[in-house]
C-alpha cells in the first residue's frame, strides 16, 4: 500500500477496527443503561431539586466537581456519565454512518439514538428547573426507548452468531428476572420509605434486563423460526414486558398493585409458555 493511500485512510477506520464496532456498541449500550439507572437514583433523592433549578451547574462550583450534600453528588453523578454515554452514542452513530460495512439497519437504529439524544439533553434539563411529573415521565420514557434502540441495534450486529439455544435462553433469564422484580417493589416491601435509591436502582436494573431479555429472544426468534404464531407470541410478550415495566414505575401508588401484579403473574406464563414453544421449534428444525 502506497503511503499516500495509507495517509488518506480516514482515522476513524483503524480505530473502530482495533477497538470492533460490536464493542463500542455494546459499550454504548452499558453506558446509557447506567445513565438511566443513575437517573433512577436522582429522581428517588430528589436531586434534581437539590440543584435548585441550576443546570448545567449545581452546588459546587464548575461541572460540580465537589457536591455538596449526596442527593447533589446522585446528580452530578447522574450527568457526568449521560455526558459519557452522549459522547458514545453520537460516536457509535458516526462510526456506523461512516464504516461502509455497518448493515443500514444497524446505522439507521443508533442514528436514531443520536437524534434522541439532545432531546433527552433537554428533558434532563428540565427535570431539574421544573421537576413535573410528565416532564419525569418524558425523561424516563426517552432513556427507554434509546435502550431498546441499541439493544436491537446489538442484536442485530451479532445475529450472524445467535441461535435459537440464544432465543431460549434469553426467555429463560426474563423469567428469572420476575420474582426479583417483584421482590423489588413496593407492593413486596409494604413501607414505601423502604423503597430508597439503593433498591430502585435494583429493580430497575433488573427491569432493564427483562426488557433486552425479551427483545433479545423477540429478534431471534424472527430470525430463526418460521412459525408465524411463534413469532406473533415472541411479539405479544415482549410487549407485555412494556406494560410490566409501565405498571412497575406506578406501583408506588396501592391502587396498581394488584394490576402490577396480575400482568407481572399473566408476563411470567407467557415467557414459560415461550420458553417450551422455541425449545420444541428448535428441535424440531
Amino acid at each position: 500500500m502506497s503511503t499516500d493511500s495509507y495517509t488518506s485512510r480516514p482515522v476513524l477506520r483503524p480505530l473502530i477496527e482495533r477497538f470492533g464496532f460490536r464493542h463500542l456498541l455494546v459499550t454504548t449500550l452499558l453506558l446509557v443503561a447506567a445513565t438511566i439507572l443513575l437517573g433512577v437514583a436522582a429522581k428517588a433523592t430528589g436531586s434534581g431539586l437539590a440543584c435548585e433549578q441550576n443546570w448545567p451547574l449545581c452546588d459546587a462550583g464548575p461541572y460540580n466537581a465537589f457536591p455538596a450534600n449526596m442527593p447533589s453528588f446522585y446528580e452530578w453523578f447522574h450527568r457526568f456519565v449521560a455526558m459519557f454515554a452522549g459522547f458514545a452514542i453520537v460516536a457509535t452513530a458516526f462510526a456506523s454512518w461512516r464504516l461502509p460495512d455497518i448493515d443500514n439497519r444497524i446505522a439507521g437504529l443508533v442514528v436514531l439514538g443520536a437524534i434522541l439524544t439532545p432531546i433527552q439533553v433537554v428533558l434532563g434539563r428540565e427535570t431539574v428547573t421544573q421537576y413535573t411529573m410528565d416532564i419525569l415521565q418524558l425523561h424516563f420514557w426517552t432513556a427507554v426507548l434509546i435502550f431498546v434502540l441499541f439493544v436491537v441495534a446489538t442484536v442485530l450486529v451479532w445475529e450472524s452468531q445467535l441461535t435459537a439455544t440464544h432465543a431460549t435462553a434469553s426467555l429463560a433469564l426474563g423469567a428469572l428476572s420476575l420474582p426479583f422484580h417483584v421482590a423489588l417493589s413496593p407492593f413486596a416491601l409494604g413501607d414505601i420509605t423502604a423503597y430508597g435509591p439503593s433498591l430502585q436502582m435494583a429493580q430497575y436494573a433488573v427491569m432493564l434486563v427483562s426488557i433486552a431479555a425479551v427483545l433479545v429472544a423477540f429478534m431471534i426468534g424472527r430470525r430463526q423460526f418460521s412459525n408465524k404464531p411463534l413469532t406473533a407470541l415472541l411479539g405479544f410478550t415482549t410487549a407485555l414486558a412494556f406494560v410490566v415495566t409501565f405498571l412497575a414505575r406506578e406501583a408506588v401508588n396501592p391502587a396498581y398493585d394488584a394490576v402490577y401484579l396480575a400482568s407481572t403473574a399473566l408476563l411470567f406464563v407467557f415467557l414459560a409458555i415461550s420458553i417450551w414453544r422455541t425449545r420444541v421449534a428448535a428441535s424440531s428444525a
